[in-house]
């Protein structure tokens, strides 16, 4: 025996049915956590910090013992300059250095007043030129290794980055100081070819 609905009840019924269903796809049908309304991840913001600034092609030249010098380009997509001021990892103190032309030699000596990426700019730290030197190596950078740097900048926020070392024989860089001394944190080196 069938039964008679009337027209009222079954007019319900449908909005009952598309208000279940509109509900379900606005939910993503069982309201996870990973809809796009979801709160962003660390990794997300990590990612947007990563493209404000950041340090493109870095790496490390290998050495067993002493002296080294990490490179790469800092990229500054913010609107205003940023001046790096410090840096560091595990294996070694290290300073902000320069190459500049004392009393004809090229010379190489910590960067005073830390390096400066200007807004939208970038600046390339290279051999010869400004880099970050490993003042005293605690254990051999062998090609390949990856070493963790971290930046301190003049506002004291820091940022992280990670370089692969490698085998460099270009500039033939020897980072003895003149006197034959040892080289102490903040003293004035030559940089000249190795023999």
């Amino acid at each position: 025996m069938r039964r008679s609905v009337s027209p009222g009840v079954r007019r319900g019924a449908v909005r009952f049915a598309v208000t279940v269903v509109a509900v379900l796809a606005a939910t993503g049908c069982g309201g996870t956590a990973d809809t796009p309304a979801a709160a962003p991840s660390p990794a997300a913001s990590a990612t947007t910090d990563s493209a404000v600034f950041m340090v493109r092609d870095p790496w490390v030249k290998a050495a067993d013992k002493g002296m080294t010098a990490a490179f790469g380009t800092l990229v500054n997509n913010t609107a205003s300059d940023l001046t790096i001021t410090g840096v560091s990892t595990s294996v070694s103190p290290m300073e902000l250095h320069e190459m500049t032309m004392k009393d004809g030699k090229m010379v190489m000596q910590p960067k005073t007043g830390g390096i400066t990426i200007k807004a939208g700019g970038s600046h390339v730290l290279e051999p010869g030129g400004d880099h970050l030197m490993l003042m005293d190596l605690s254990k051999p950078v062998r090609a390949g290794d990856e070493l963790t740097f971290t930046l301190t900048f003049a506002d004291g926020k820091t940022t992280g980055f990670t370089a692969v070392a490698k085998p460099f024989t270009g500039a033939e860089e020897s980072y003895d100081p003149s006197s034959g001394m040892p080289m102490t944190p903040g003293q004035q080196m030559t940089m000249s070819p190795t023999p």
